[in-house]
């Protein structure tokens, strides 16, 4: 089998990438329809992740945020997302470059997938590899529609979408099946 010079796992990230820069645009634009919102985790030390100092301190890898019910000026360009969020009560301007995103899913459907972020040839070469860790805990920040959790996972990964009839049974976790595993090494 020979080497992939076409990086096709890089051209599906950059599309499911797409899929999040769509998706939010829509929702800057007509709101979120039913009952869809969306957890989004990204990296926080990403070059362009702006947040409040005390959060990067409180989360100094990664974390997520859920746009549900309290966000506000949901705001998309062509290289990142801007939203208002409140943190502890307080509102804050969040800034998050779809580079830096490492996952995304509407749980209302359910519909998810994890990605690793792009990072440029100065941090790659500095950032070791991650070591996997236990299940994320997760911190709700009750009605700000927003929650944060702690995430070291890598390289990109989809998770299965199931049909009604195949959806897991109440306790079942969904299963995430990594794109490396279809690639013959």
């Amino acid at each position: 089998m020979g080497a992939d010079l076409i990086r096709y796992d890089l051209l599906v990230q950059d599309a499911l990438r797409s899929v999040v820069r769509k998706v939010l645009n829509d929702a800057a634009r007509d709101g979120l329809p039913g009952e869809h919102h969306f957890n989004i985790s990204f990296k926080t030390q990403a070059p362009g992740v702006v947040l409040p100092d005390s959060i990067k301190q409180r989360y100094p890898d990664e974390m997520a945020i859920i746009l549900q019910h309290e966000f506000w000026n949901l705001t998309v360009g062509a290289e990142h997302f801007e939203v208002g969020l409140n943190f502890s009560r307080r509102p804050e301007r969040v800034c998050v470059p779809f580079d830096a995103i490492t996952g995304f899913s509407d749980p209302s459907v359910p519909f998810g997938f994890k990605l690793e972020p792009k990072l440029g040839e100065a941090q790659r070469s500095a950032t070791p590899a991650p070591a996997p860790l236990p299940a994320p805990a997760r911190e709700s920040g009750g009605k700000a529609g927003k929650s944060a959790s702690t995430k070291n996972e890598a390289g990109p990964k989809l998770v299965e979408t199931p049909k009604a009839a195949d959806k897991p049974a109440e306790g079942e976790k969904t299963k995430v099946v990594s794109i490396d595993a279809f690639r013959k090494q």
